[in-house]
C-alpha cells in the first residue's frame, strides 16, 4: 500500500505511542471521533441503519447498541494499521473491500475528509498538549493510506452527485 511518502521510523513511533494512550478505551474515544463527525457533517446520519430503523439523532445514534458495535469496529480497524505499520500491504485487500462495503452503503469518497478531520480531533482531545504538530503528521499520512486503499474498493464507475 503507497502513502505518498511512506511513514518514518520517527512517525511509526510517534503513531504507536498515540495509540497505545487511546486504545485503552476505544469506545470512550471512537464515541468522541463520531460525536465530532456528527458535528462536522449531520448529513451522515442517515447512512447508519440498523434494521431499517432511522435515528432522529446523533445522540440516538451515538447510544445505540449497534453503533457502539459500529465503533468497536472502526477502532479495531485503526488499532490494526497501527499494527502493521511496517507493512501496511498486507491490509491492501482487506481495506479495498472495507471501500466496497462503504460504497454499498452510500458513502461518499468526499466524507473521508470529514472523518480523518474528526479522528486528527479525537487524537488531540485524548492526547492534550502530546498531540504536536508531528504526531498529527504522522497520522495524517497513515490515515491518507488507508483511504487510499479503501477508495481501491470504489467502483470504476463515477459517484453520483
Amino acid at each position: 500500500m503507497e502513502s505518498g511518502m511512506p511513514l518514518t521510523g520517527g512517525q511509526r513511533a510517534l503513531i504507536r505511542e498515540s495509540w497505545r494512550r487511546v486504545s485503552s478505551s476505544p469506545e470512550q474515544h471512537g464515541l468522541v471521533l463520531f460525536t465530532r463527525l456528527f458535528d462536522l457533517d449531520p448529513d451522515l446520519l442517515p447512512l447508519f441503519q440498523y434494521n431499517c430503523k432511522q435515528f432522529a439523532s446523533p445522540q440516538e445514534c451515538l447510544s445505540a447498541p449497534e453503533f457502539l458495535d459500529h465503533i468497536r469496529k472502526v477502532m479495531l480497524v485503526i488499532d490494526a494499521a497501527v499494527s502493521h505499520l511496517e507493512n501496511l500491504s498486507c491490509l491492501e485487500e482487506y481495506l479495498c473491500n472495507l471501500g466496497k462495503k462503504h460504497q454499498a452503503v452510500g458513502v461518499k469518497t468526499e466524507s473521508f475528509s470529514t472523518v480523518g478531520e474528526s479522528l486528527l480531533y479525537m487524537l488531540e482531545k485524548c492526547l492534550g498538549t502530546a498531540f504536536s504538530p508531528e504526531v498529527q503528521e504522522a497520522w495524517s499520512k497513515l490515515y491518507s493510506a488507508v483511504v487510499k486503499a479503501m477508495q481501491r474498493g470504489w467502483d470504476t464507475h463515477p459517484e453520483g452527485d
